[in-house]
């Protein structure tokens, strides 16, 4: 600033009017640098005298202003400085004169708001470079909060390097790790050093977590901030070796600060970080040696994940299947960061304990006696089984889509021990079963007493109907993908659910059962061009006939594909259900995938209920239906593993009636063959093939008899699809589920009287332990899933955390997953460890524990708790 503008600022000061109760005004002009001690004779002012001081005269300067002259107006010039207020013989005087600065520190600061003091003078102009630029000066003044110390300029003008409006020591940390762990290629390091911010960046550093090293690197930093924050989870001679990197006295502080990131928006770039940690302190074979105990608390490094999943695999390999091992190592992990790289591996292992523990509650085998008692059991709970390998092969797939180099090769050896256990033990046990007891039956009546049938579909469910009925037809939907469905379909809609069986027809294929389930007095068969057709009252069921079929029997009926109705608009498919009383729709995912890949199936089944229930709420809002029907024409059974030739019979070996058969009667035998795939086979009457049960087919009524294979067995036949088969008589290929979904409107009577039957909400997660006065920095507690996820109780995720009386959290976070489907109430509770932020608490103050529904759909429980911790310390104050 000139002369001329110092004057003219100075003359407009002293023409303002005077405060209150004053009568003239005194200005302190600071300069301590002494940039216009050259320049003080040029200044005149209208309305004031100049007085200079030397440091020799402030007795003189002090009596004049204060005893000789009390009316004029004075500038008094100060180039001098004090190491001590009491030095300061002109103290009283300042304290009520005013003060003006005409040098580029103070405009600076003035225009940045910064308090006017010797102490942050200086810091202002150790930051000179920074400051020298209009954009950078406005950075630091637009942050949350205008720096008032030294200490926060410090961190302010760090902040502002790293592009924070937020100046916490915390987020420039974060910021600086994102920039990378080469201090040469680090930018935000570059520009510390440029604008001499690097000096107290790393005291910064070593004060909070004392990382203290004469040549500062980040990649050494990351492992002090990862080891020193491992020690408050994990025992510290687990890290033996390494404690150079460890500084216990400041282990909160590391583990708030990686808690803290953990939970933030770019946990990722701490993923790289850790990674790199893990490698260089080569913790991969040094957590290989602890348990999986040891280690299933600590978070923070994502290869513990690794030697967890390896651990638990390498075991189930062997044979060593601890389900309670397995389920809680599960349950532990999977509110932990890193999960979700491995969620995979983690579904996978855990679909394989509920597969030991269905069969250690079956171990003895299947033995019941009746073939109607087999079929209820599976339909209660057996059909589980069928849903664990599924879910188990999903995830198994899903896993095949990325890459782990040390857990790839251990996932395909669990698959060998699940496909022992549900191919081997499973199907076979409960196949063999089924066959013994089945099949007299089916060889008599061609179907198994005392169970609802297939071909009395229509004639039970539609005909009796006295409102519009809608019924949804998916291909080759088998009983536990539809039970899966049943199960969302009640929590997810205002709806009456429920979910029955009947017994396909023979062979369990899609002509047959699609013609089964349309209306009919009798099913008949007639070869036409070498290919069996299935009649119904003598009209051809094949997919474009079926709505003539429906028509027949009522003319306001209709026979619509999902693929169609689905691409159309709204207006176009509600006109195609106007005016009808019965609506069927076919739907085919599951089967079409089938000729693809019979890798796909278990996804389709998964794509085919996504597809239902969006189904279902079109029924719902567009064609304004209540009264839905959703089944199958068959089911499926599906191995993954591939098929030794026990598993399979060739049709050669079932045309011989013995070995006495010349080849002309084994041609003979095989122009009996009309039809036959690889669960079933259609011959002319007096054919007795070998290794094939019989079944009478269409009642008898016919010149054909049917028979097909014991269990899962397969019959040979060129070309693929020997995993994905149906046709048989296996209880996963003949248990054809019915859904019966009724869509309660607010209005009906039903909802009405059971609002709370049939209201779904997320259960509630609530606090257990009685004591609510915490004395240790770490602690746990206990909480319970107040109900049981159920038809109308569906899951929900919590997040639970401590905060003082103002809202701001005081604790690390903890999630609890409340999707516990025991009605009892002791395997409903969780247990979580919390840890406590370094800071000073009051045992008078009131703090509270937050659950907080991670959706936000909820409102926080806020439960009191007093802290009464004698040793706990203030919040860090930096450069103090």
């Amino acid at each position: 600033m000139d002369t001329d503008k110092v004057i003219q600022d100075l003359n407009r000061r002293f023409a303002a009017p005077l405060p209150e109760f004053y009568q003239r005004r005194i200005i302190f002009w600071y300069d301590e640098d002494k940039e216009f001690e050259d320049k003080l004779d040029e200044v005149v002012l209208e309305n004031a005298k100049v007085i200079a001081l030397t440091g020799n005269n402030a007795f003189s300067v002090k009596k004049l202003l204060s005893v000789d002259d009390l009316t004029t107006n004075y500038l008094v010039y100060s180039p001098c400085s004090y190491n001590r207020p009491d030095d300061n013989w002109l103290l009283d005087v300042e304290l009520y004169s005013e003060e003006f600065r005409a040098d580029l520190i103070s405009i600076w600061m003035d225009e940045m708001g910064l308090a006017s003091n010797p102490a942050m003078r200086k810091q202002v102009k150790n930051y000179r470079a920074y400051f020298n630029a209009k954009d950078r000066r406005l950075k630091v003044s637009t942050q949350n909060k205008v720096p008032a110390t030294p200490a926060q300029l410090h961190i302010a003008v760090m902040a502002a390097i790293c592009g924070l409006k937020d100046a916490q020591p915390n987020r420039i940390l974060r910021s600086v790790f994102r920039a990378g762990l080469d201090m040469k290629n680090n930018t935000s390091c570059q520009d510390f050093v440029k604008y001499h911010a690097d000096g107290a960046f790393w005291a910064m550093v070593r004060q909070g977590c004392g990382f203290a090293e004469e040549e500062p690197d980040l990649g050494r930093l990351a492992i002090h901030l990862l080891l020193t924050a491992a020690t408050r989870t994990m025992r510290q001679e687990y890290l033996a070796g390494l404690d150079g990197f460890i500084s216990m006295p400041h282990q909160a502080y590391c583990y708030d600060f990686i808690s803290e990131w953990l939970h933030s928006e770019d946990i990722q770039q701490l993923y790289d970080v850790a990674r790199y940690v893990e490698d260089e302190a080569r913790l991969n074979q040094r957590f290989e040696k602890l348990t999986v105990d040891d280690l299933a608390g600590t978070e923070c490094f994502p290869c513990i994940n690794e030697v967890i999943l390896t651990k638990l695999m390498t075991e189930i390999s062997d044979h060593i299947i601890d389900v309670d091992a397995i389920t809680s190592t599960v349950e532990k992990r999977r509110t932990c960061a890193w999960y979700e790289p491995f969620k995979n591996f983690y579904d996978g292992i855990l679909q394989v304990a509920n597969m030991q523990s269905f069969f250690k509650e079956h171990s003895a085998g299947f033995h019941t006696a009746e073939a109607k008692g087999i079929w209820k059991e599976y339909t209660e709970s057996y059909y589980q089984m069928d849903t664990y390998y599924r879910l188990f092969h999903l995830s198994f797939q899903k896993s095949l889509e990325t890459s782990n180099i040390l857990l790839d090769d251990l996932f395909k050896h669990v698959v060998d021990k699940v496909e022992g256990l549900y191919t081997h033990w499973f199907l076979g046990e409960l196949g063999n079963n089924w066959s013994d007891v089945c099949a007299d039956e089916l060889a008599n009546y061609g179907k198994v007493l005392e169970v609802p049938q297939q071909e009395e579909f229509y004639r039970s469910r539609i005909q009796t109907s006295d409102t519009k009925v809608f019924v949804i037809v998916s291909d080759a939907m088998r009983y536990e993908v539809a039970a899966a469905m049943a199960d969302q379909l009640q929590r997810e809609t205002q709806s009456k659910v429920s979910i029955s069986s009947m017994q396909s027809i023979f062979p369990s294929i899609t002509k047959f059962g699609m013609a089964a389930l349309l209306p009919h007095k009798e099913l008949t068969v007639e070869v036409r061009n070498d290919i069996l057709t299935v009649l119904a009252d003598g009209q051809s069921t094949a997919s474009p006939y079926r709505d003539k079929v429906l028509k027949s029997e009522d003319p306001a009926s209709v026979a619509l594909k999902y693929n169609e109705i689905i691409a159309m608009k709204r207006a176009e498919r509600s006109a195609l259900v106007k005016g009808m009383d019965v609506v069927y729709i076919y739907h085919d995912t599951i089967d079409e995938a089938s000729h693809t890949s019979d890798t796909a199936v278990f996804a389709a089944c998964e794509k085919a209920i996504s597809e239902l229930k969006n189904l279902v709420r079109i029924i719902v809002n567009e064609f304004g239906g209540t009264n839905i029907l959703i089944t199958a024409d068959h089911g499926f059974l599906y191995t993954y593993s591939p098929l030794t030739e026990d598993d399979k019979v060739g049709r050669n070996e079932f045309y011989d009636v013995d070995r006495g058969n010349t080849s002309d009667l084994k041609k003979e035998n095989a122009r009996r063959c009309v039809e036959y795939g690889r669960r079933y086979a259609i011959m002319k009457k007096g054919a007795q093939p070998n290794y094939l049960l019989p079944v009478k087919f269409l009642g008898g009524n016919t010149e054909f008899d049917g028979f097909a294979p014991r269990e899962s067995i397969r019959i040979k036949m060129n070309g693929g699809g020997m995993n994905f088969v149906h046709g048989g008589i296996s209880l996963q290929e003949m248990v054809v589920p019915v859904i019966e979904y009724h869509y309660l409107r607010n209005d009906s009577m039903e909802y009405k009287r059971n609002k709370q039957k049939y209201d779904t909400k997320p259960v509630m997660v609530n606090l257990l332990s009685a004591n609510r006065k915490i004395s240790n920095m770490i602690f746990s507690l206990n909480f319970y899933q107040k109900d049981a996820v159920s038809a109308n109780r569906e899951a929900a995720t919590y997040q639970v955390y401590f905060t003082d009386e103002n809202g701001k959290q005081i604790s690390d976070d903890q999630k609890i997953i409340a999707d516990k489907t025991s009605d009892n109430g002791a395997e409903r509770t969780f247990r979580c460890q919390f840890n406590l932020k370094s800071l000073k608490y009051s045992n008078t103050a009131t703090y509270y524990l937050v659950i907080a529904d991670e959706q936000g759909l909820q409102m926080p429980q806020r439960e009191p708790f007093q802290i009464d911790i004698a040793f706990a310390v203030d919040e860090f104050d930096f450069f103090s």
